[in-house]
């Protein structure tokens, strides 16, 4: 019951932060101009990143525990699409994000507009995959 849980919190946590940054903090970022997201982003980013690396590790961690201890795929599946958050912020948002965490960038830059713009679309690969993460964790707890 306890990996349950963690699996549940740390997902659902992960999923809840992302979809509240793409529908949410990014857009309005973005509404306040280059000079405001462009000196945002880096203390923002700073408190962000070290809680979704824990929450996407914890969550993947529990759910290949539970599927090895439950013997369910399912637990694996959703372990695997939480899991796939890892390589795409790593391998298509992190060249961005070192762009704009860089302290050569100019925060006021049409450059640094062109990043915002182009890392919003990006991170919505981080909501949706985390969500269907949750959905398939929150199904095998209330099936089993």
């Amino acid at each position: 019951m306890i990996l349950e849980l963690i699996a549940l919190f740390s997902c659902g946590t992960f999923f809840g932060a992302a979809v509240y940054i793409s529908l949410a903090q990014h857009p309005a970022t973005l509404e306040s101009g280059v000079a405001v997201g462009g000196r945002f982003f880096p203390p923002m980013y700073k408190r962000a990143a070290p809680m979704k690396v824990t929450l996407a590790v914890a969550g993947v961690m529990a759910g290949i525990v539970l599927g090895y201890l439950n013997s369910e795929l399912l637990w694996y599946v959703g372990a695997l699409l939480l899991f796939s958050v890892i390589p795409v912020t790593l391998i298509v948002i992190k060249p961005i994000n070192d762009i704009l965490l860089s302290p050569e960038n100019d925060p006021d830059s049409a450059e640094t507009q062109a990043l915002l713009k182009r890392w919003g679309p990006k991170h919505w690969w981080r909501s949706l995959t985390s969500g269907f993460a949750f959905v398939v964790y929150l199904y095998v707890v209330i099936t089993t």
